[in-house]
């Protein structure tokens, strides 16, 4: 992995340098716009509006524009932003990690120790784990203040960054406000399906199906261009219709989820059996 940045974890007169990496990654296949005609790719250009000419990047400054003026802000000033120059992640105060609203969190990077010695990281990392907090911290990252959750994950420091509180937008559903029973017979219904669903979350245990799904569409158009059956590429497809009678939805839900447990539960003992039947059949 390559560093995207790098600096000191500050708090009191403890200084930890590390360096930041990005924690995740895309896995989607890139797709690209095409002219449909001759499947020529479709390029953006940066055209000036004022001559109408095509502007090279390193020719684009950046600017605030508002109705009457635009006030066009070189590289270099940019640059001079104090806060841009900032090469610190400044611990404000360590909250219980109980209190961090996964509403807030935005992006996640990994923090690796970059000094001579890991020893202060290494510290740091072990007093979040014994003291169960989490370090709300402040830093500067393209262009922009970042307010982070420093937690511990493993053996490394995660840093995940935080939407302000002003970017987070407020519910508002009319319908909501609406008086609504249940009866108990539905609430029973409806705790016994939730539990029926009940486990340990795994995610391994998950597939991103839309990307599988679109590399085989892929494949089949290489192999049989545009003679090809999409119908018979993904086979028959399950249609899902509008639910009018709630509690029988809800009791066939119970049921299947009931079924599908017991299918389940079977199939190691079926299969342990077979196989000490197979293993006496062997040794007679």
């Amino acid at each position: 992995m390559r560093a995207i940045w790098s600096g000191a974890i500050t708090f009191g007169l403890v200084n930890v340098p590390v360096k930041l990496y990005s924690a995740t990654e895309d896995h989607d296949v890139p797709l690209h716009q095409v002219h449909d005609a001759d499947g020529g790719r479709i390029r953006y250009q940066r055209r000036c509006e004022v001559c109408d000419e095509i502007v090279a990047y390193e020719h684009i400054e950046r600017a605030f524009v508002d109705e009457e003026e635009t006030v066009v802000l070189t590289k270099e000033e940019l640059a001079s932003i104090p806060q841009e120059r900032d090469r610190e992640i400044s611990v404000v105060e360590f909250v219980p990690n109980a209190q961090i609203d996964p509403m807030l969190l935005d992006r996640s990077y990994y923090l690796a120790p970059s000094g001579k010695s890991p020893k202060a990281y290494v510290l740091l990392r072990r007093t979040l784990e014994k003291t169960e907090r989490t370090a709300i911290v402040q830093f500067a990252l393209r262009q922009k203040t970042r307010l982070a959750a420093l937690r511990v994950r493993d053996d490394t420091l995660l840093l995940q960054t935080l939407l302000w509180p002003d970017e987070i937008r407020e519910p508002e559903f009319p319908t909501l406000d609406q008086r609504v029973r249940i009866s108990a017979k539905e609430m029973q219904l409806s705790t016994a399906l939730v539990k029926s669903f009940s486990g340990d979350f795994e995610p391994d245990n998950f597939r991103d199906e839309y990307q599988e799904q679109l590399r085989t569409l892929i494949e089949a158009k290489r192999r049989e261009g545009d003679a090809i059956d999409t119908e018979e590429t993904f086979g028959e497809t399950a249609r899902g219709g509008e639910v009018i009678d709630l509690m029988e939805a809800l009791k066939q839900s119970v049921e299947r989820s009931r079924a599908k447990k017991r299918r389940t539960r079977k199939k190691p003992r079926t299969a342990s059996r077979s196989g000490s039947g197979a293993a006496k059949r062997r040794s007679g």
